[in-house]
């Protein structure tokens, strides 16, 4: 089965890095040269454009930053819709919006081929040795016929309904995520101006029911000033909004969501839209005039667990 990928970036080129290691027949493509000549260093085939790849291949992977982005990968003059063909497979790996997800997969599905959903979720570090969550949503049957490819990817595989269901509950995790590293910024303030011992701080909300998989590693890097988590304020702030519109069209009224939006929207202001998003607790260093500094904590997140063959959950 040939597989190409669109989408190279933080996320798109370790999961395209787990394909390659697996030996599936690949073919990649981004904007990005850069990222696309390393690709090509290795061995892997690289195409000039979308159409090209799209006519080689038999399952199209897309993993992109914004709603947006992918719907003019999609219907762009060269893009996929213009390209695929009766029974090839579209998988979306994209954090999107849930309607947006369900209008493409209709249009490919109209071509006679097969959609499904595949957003991620465990952080980039995890992305790089196959040990990250995929969450899909699509036809059962097409899910079966891709999951030795998404079992290369990740290591918990959850079929959780129809296309679009795994769109929703890719938010939820990540608006999730979100909310706690807010909260940390204020923990870590309040232990840190207590004049609490850092490193067994970070112990003890480790061992206790405080603790969290955002704690576990971004405080890690932010203890360790370098605060790179491989994930921007604006990707957060896309999240939280995208949360946020799945209340309004329940009619929710969120109590927290729009507050931590907030935290997230000034800090954006602050310190950038690129900036990593663990960033948002400097906002409460800043202010306070303290750091979280604390030696033995790492620069950057390496997954040490050993690469295997993931699984459905």
């Amino acid at each position: 089965m040939k597989i190409g990928f669109i989408g190279l970036g933080n996320v798109g080129g370790k999961l395209a890095g787990s394909l390659f290691r697996n030996k599936f027949d690949l073919t990649v493509h981004d904007l990005d040269t850069a990222v696309t000549d390393d690709f090509k260093s290795k061995g892997v085939s690289i195409a000039n454009s979308t159409a090209n790849l799209v006519k080689e291949v038999d399952v199209v992977i897309t993993c992109l930053p914004s709603p947006k982005i992918c719907s003019d990968v999609m219907l762009g003059e060269n893009g996929i819709l213009k390209n695929i063909s009766k029974d090839k497979i579209w998988i979306e790996m994209s954090t999107t919006d849930q309607k947006e997800v369900i209008r493409l997969g209709n249009l490919v599905k109209e071509k006679g081929a097969i959609p499904l959903e595949a957003p991620v979720s465990g952080g980039c570090h995890r992305a790089a040795t196959g040990n990250i969550a995929i969450f899909v949503g699509g036809e059962r049957e097409a899910f079966e016929k891709v999951l030795p490819i998404l079992t290369c990817m990740g290591r918990k595989i959850l079929h959780v309904g129809d296309l679009g269901s795994a769109s929703i509950l890719k938010v939820i995790t990540n608006y999730l995520a979100s909310v706690h590293l807010a909260a940390l910024g204020e923990a870590w303030t309040v232990a840190k101006k207590h004049g609490l011992d850092l490193k067994k701080t970070f112990e003890g909300i480790k061992i206790s029911s405080g603790n969290s998989f955002v704690h576990e590693t971004e405080s890690q890097v932010i203890l360790n000033g370098s605060y790179n988590i491989n994930f921007t304020m604006d990707l957060v702030e896309k999240d939280m909004s995208l949360f946020n519109k799945l209340s309004k069209e329940q009619d929710i009224e969120l109590e927290i969501a729009p507050f931590v939006l907030d935290i997230f929207k000034d800090a954006k202001e602050k310190f950038g839209s690129r900036a990593w998003s663990s960033m948002v607790v400097k906002r409460l260093e800043d202010k306070y005039g303290i750091n979280f500094r604390e030696k033995g904590f790492p620069e950057e997140l390496i997954d040490n667990e050993p690469e295997e063959k993931g699984y459905e959950v």
